[in-house]
């Protein structure tokens, strides 16, 4: 194994859902953020690190930049500005549409502001012709001076070697800051919570989701090496909190089966994981509860 010399800490910024905890995912070669087809996905700011050579990145992966309508909303915007601030170098992630949508300019209005190198990512490239993509970079390439525009597949896995040699040469001289095998700062029980939510955001209808966190309240393992957890799902409304357990708990099931699954894969043990469903009225509009959920990084 190469001696890191360089560190590059670079944020990944976008609008929700153009991939960028895929993207992370991808990079890193390990699950550090959750993914779903449901906008606003991450909540907090998540780091990915990869060792490359002599290089180490740091990835900190962001909540899509939206429009807040609760306090946790505004939360998760003000986590995307100050990631912005202090980095290496932004990486925009953008989807192959030949517009640049409110989200995006706000995001390269701030990298101006604060004279980043960035690198344009432009993503799904599997679902765009090569002329639509090269209108694509020469609209992104008049409005920013990017460092340069790879286009990826987050997914696929397409265009991520050459993403990460681009990533390297932003790199400066430095000890690495993170161990060797380290892949995420997340805490082992918050990956958890997060893998639970997950397979909730897939599983549920759009307008439930939104609502929904995740809190453990049992995390040890047993004498016989069995994996206890026990984890309280919190919603919103009772009307929602219905539709989570489903038909004679059915809906609960199959969420914890699901989790289960890859919960016991990521932690290479047996796991008993048990649910409850808990109402908090229009929690994501209480500062107190949005901080002792772990979204919010204020005192």
């Amino acid at each position: 194994m190469s001696k890191i010399e360089k560190t590059g800490v670079f944020s990944i910024v976008g609008r929700p859902n153009v991939g960028k905890s895929t993207l992370t995912n991808a990079l890193t070669g390990s699950k550090v953020a959750i993914v779903s087809n449901k906008p606003q996905t991450t909540r907090t700011r998540i780091t990915g690190v990869l060792n490359s050579g002599d290089c180490q990145l740091i990835f900190l992966d962001t909540p899509g930049l939206h429009k807040p309508k609760t306090r946790l909303g505004e939360t998760m915007v003000r986590v995307v500005s100050e990631t912005v601030a202090d980095v290496d170098a932004a990486v925009l992630v953008v989807e192959p549409v030949p517009r640049i949508g409110i989200p995006e300019q706000l995001l390269i209005d701030k990298m101006k502001e604060y004279r980043l190198p960035g690198i344009l990512v432009i993503n799904k490239i599997d679902t765009v012709r090569k002329e639509g993509l090269l209108e694509v970079i020469a609209l992104y390439r008049e409005a920013y001076d990017f460092d340069a525009v790879v286009p990826v597949s987050a997914s696929g896995g397409d265009g991520l070697d050459e993403l990460i040699n681009e990533l390297k040469k932003q790199c400066q001289s430095s000890p690495q800051l993170f161990p060797d095998g380290m892949v995420s700062d997340q805490p082992e029980q918050r990956l958890v919570a997060e893998v639970i939510r997950e397979k909730l955001l897939q599983l549920l209808d759009k307008e439930v989701p939104h609502g929904i966190a995740v809190e453990l309240e049992r995390y040890h393992e047993r004498e016989d090496g069995l994996m206890e957890i026990g984890a309280v799902v919190y919603c919103e409304r009772k009307s929602h909190k219905g539709i989570i357990i489903g038909k004679n708990g059915a809906m609960l099931k199959k969420v914890g089966a699901a989790a289960r699954t890859e919960i016991e894969s990521m932690l290479d043990t047996r796991v008993f994981l048990e649910l409850w469903v808990k109402v908090k009225e229009d929690w994501r509009n209480n500062p107190a509860q949005i901080r002792s959920m772990g979204l919010s990084e204020e005192p």
